[in-house]
């Protein structure tokens, strides 16, 4: 057997500059790419890695902080095939302080890690480890920003669509006003055709009756999904919008965890959830999709399609993955993506690696 005793966890924050890509032009995630990584070491040298990107969120060093003082002494000398205990010890230490937000996302990027190693130890990609259930996941293009408004939102889904994609996701709210945004799901609808799905993401921007009122006005451009339409905290106001709407209304990337989702099981009139790998981990990610199945819920976990693939392959209800290019420059491979789909990788663990210059380079001093 190899010793998988956690002998060491090293933590390196990043932050770099975003690609040199025109593509990623109009978004609104801040002046740099900031990421923190963890890599869990074993007695046998065995290492996995885990890692945040914070998007906008300007919490790098506090998360930091919180592996190194509160996390990382909890679980030196366990074995780090223990993923299920460990989760939860860590979840009962902050409990009190935690139960989401910083906490949760440390232990997350820790739990990613002991995922690697379980996988490498094992000789199989995730996915297999987990159980396969197929290979090919759709994929939709995202990224459409709104900070490039009509014209270039618009350019954005066409490059998409030439790719192969079958479908694309576009922002709307906080820029301009309602008008523009009815009349930008217009021209959008009028530029990509009948036949490419469009998904709409309000990223939380308004309050349920606008979003009702919107949605309706959507729903005349035949629009695949309407995405946070109202604050996470918000749950009243998600279910009026389900209940009002004939198009779908889903969420779920803002909230932490099975606990956080618990009212749309309760009440599961949103058909797709949408879980961030990043606010749970992937223990909680998998427990997320089975419950969702039991009520007859699809999963398209928001972003890092790189590390989602695996649950997708892994779960009859996995529907979308999510490519946004985000982090494309700094992996040493990536998963292929053809045709509108994604393809689960048959490397051991998750299969990723950041490229040496990149843990080089741009390390947080």
């Amino acid at each position: 057997m190899t010793d998988l005793t956690i002998r060491e966890i090293r933590t390196t924050l990043l932050q770099m500059p975003w690609a040199d890509d025109p593509w990623l032009a109009g978004h609104a995630l801040g002046p740099t790419r900031d990421l923190v990584v963890v890599e869990v070491v074993t007695q046998s040298g065995l290492t996995g890695m885990g890692y945040l990107h914070l998007l906008n969120l300007p919490l790098q060093r506090t998360i930091g902080a919180c592996i190194a003082e509160a996390l990382a002494p909890r679980i030196m000398g366990r074995d780090a095939s223990a993923v299920e205990a460990i989760w939860r010890d860590l979840w009962r230490l902050t409990l009190t302080g935690g139960r989401g937000g910083v906490t949760m996302m440390a232990q997350s990027a820790i739990d990613i890690a002991l995922w690697d190693v379980v996988g490498k130890a094992a000789g199989l990609p995730l996915h297999r480890l987990w159980g396969h259930y197929r290979s090919e996941i759709p994929i939709y293009g995202s990224g459409c920003f709104r900070g490039s408004f009509g014209d270039g939102m618009i350019a954005k889904a066409k490059h998409f669509v030439s790719q192969g994609y079958k479908a694309i996701k576009m922002q709307v709210a906080h820029v301009g006003d309602l008008h523009t945004d009815v009349d930008n799901v217009r021209r959008m609808r009028d530029a990509v055709g009948p036949d490419i799905d469009i998904m709409i993401d309000v990223n939380m921007g308004w309050s349920a009756d606008v979003a009702i009122t919107m949605g309706r006005k959507f729903e005349e451009f035949d629009a695949y999904w309407l995405e946070e339409p109202v604050t996470a905290d918000d749950y009243a106001g998600y279910l009026r919008c389900a209940e009002a709407l004939d198009m779908r209304v889903v969420g779920g990337e803002t909230h932490f965890g099975r606990a956080d989702l618990k009212p749309f099981f309760e009440s599961p009139r949103l058909p797709i959830l949408q879980p961030d790998p990043m606010r749970g981990g992937l223990t909680e990610l998998r427990k997320i999709a089975t419950v969702a199945d039991t009520w007859g819920m699809t999963i398209a976990p928001h972003l890092f399609p790189e590390l989602n693939v695996h649950l997708l392959a892994s779960i009859p209800n996995g529907i979308w993955a999510e490519q946004m290019g985000l982090l494309d420059d700094v992996f040493v491979s990536l998963p292929n993506i053809a045709n509108g789909l994604i393809t689960a990788p048959e490397t051991p663990g998750h299969g990723l690696a950041f490229k040496a210059e990149v843990m080089k380079d741009f390390v947080l001093r």
